[in-house]
C-alpha cells in the first residue's frame, strides 16, 4: 500500500486521521470491498516495517457515501480512552460537517430536535417530531455558511450522533443532501456519494492531553466542493 493513495491529515504514535473518499468503507462488510481500515493497516505495516499482524482500532464510523475525517487508533490505550469519549455526551468531542443541499433552509441558523428511530430492514433512520417508542432523540445545529445558483453549503454542529443523523434531519426540513436518493434528492451525485462532508473534528489526544484539532479539505475532484470551498 503505497502512501499517497492514503491522504493523511494527522498522525502520531497513538492514533491516525484520515480524509475517507465518499465511497470507502470503515470497516469490512457483507460487500466484501476492501475497508480503509485494512489500507491504513497496510500502510502501517510498510511505512514503519512491522512484523506480523498491525494493531488498528476503529473509535466511530462515518457513512460510506460521505466524505471527511476518520480516527483511528494505533494502540489499544488510545481506542479504548477514544470509544469512551465518542460514546460519553460530554461534548468530549466535536464534530462539525458540511453540506451541501439544493432547497433554501427555512432560517439561516437553526437548531433541530428530533426523534430517530432506525429501520434496520432498510438500513434508514426514521424521523418524528415526537417521542416514539424505541426512538432516540437526536439534536444538531446549522447555519448557511454560502450559496450558489443552485445550492446552498451548511455548517452542522453535531449535539448527538444518531444513525443517518444529519441525511434523516435535514431531510425531515425539506433540505436533502445534494445525491442522498435514500432521504428524498431528486437525483444522484456525479461520481457517487453525497454532499456530507466531515469538516472538522477536535478532541482532547487521549494520551498526551493535548487538544487536537483536524480540518479535512472537501474533495478536489469535486468541482461544486471546491466552488463552494473558495467562496468561504
Amino acid at each position: 500500500m503505497a502512501k499517497e493513495q492514503l491522504d493523511i491529515l494527522f498522525e502520531d504514535n497513538h492514533i491516525i486521521a484520515i480524509n475517507k473518499r465518499c465511497g470507502d468503507i470503515v470497516q469490512g462488510d457483507k460487500t466484501g470491498d476492501e475497508p480503509l481500515s485494512e489500507k491504513v493497516k497496510a500502510y502501517i505495516k510498510e511505512k514503519y516495517n512491522k512484523p506480523g499482524d498491525v494493531f488498528l482500532g476503529v473509535p466511530h464510523r462515518i457513512d460510506r457515501p460521505v466524505s471527511g475525517v476518520i480516527i483511528f487508533a494505533k494502540t489499544s490505550k488510545a481506542l479504548t480512552r477514544l470509544s469512551l469519549m465518542f460514546q460519553q455526551k460530554d461534548k468530549e468531542i466535536s464534530k462539525i460537517y458540511w453540506a451541501i443541499v439544493q432547497n433554501c433552509p427555512r432560517l439561516e441558523e437553526e437548531t433541530l430536535t428530533h426523534f430517530l428511530l432506525k429501520n434496520e430492514e432498510k438500513n434508514k433512520s426514521n424521523v418524528y417530531d415526537k417521542l416514539k417508542h424505541g426512538a432516540k432523540e437526536a439534536s444538531l445545529e446549522y447555519k448557511l455558511m454560502t450559496r450558489t445558483q443552485n445550492y446552498f453549503l451548511l455548517e452542522v454542529k453535531l449535539h448527538t450522533g444518531r444513525h443517518h443523523q444529519i441525511r434523516a434531519q435535514l431531510a425531515k426540513i425539506g433540505v436533502p443532501i445534494r445525491g442522498d436518493l435514500k432521504y428524498g434528492a431528486p437525483r444522484s451525485k456525479n461520481g457517487g456519494g453525497i454532499g456530507l462532508h466531515a469538516r472538522e473534528i477536535s478532541f482532547i489526544h487521549p494520551v498526551k492531553q493535548e487538544l487536537i484539532r483536524i480540518v479535512a479539505p472537501v474533495p478536489q475532484n469535486d468541482n461544486l466542493w471546491r466552488e463552494l470551498a473558495n467562496q468561504l
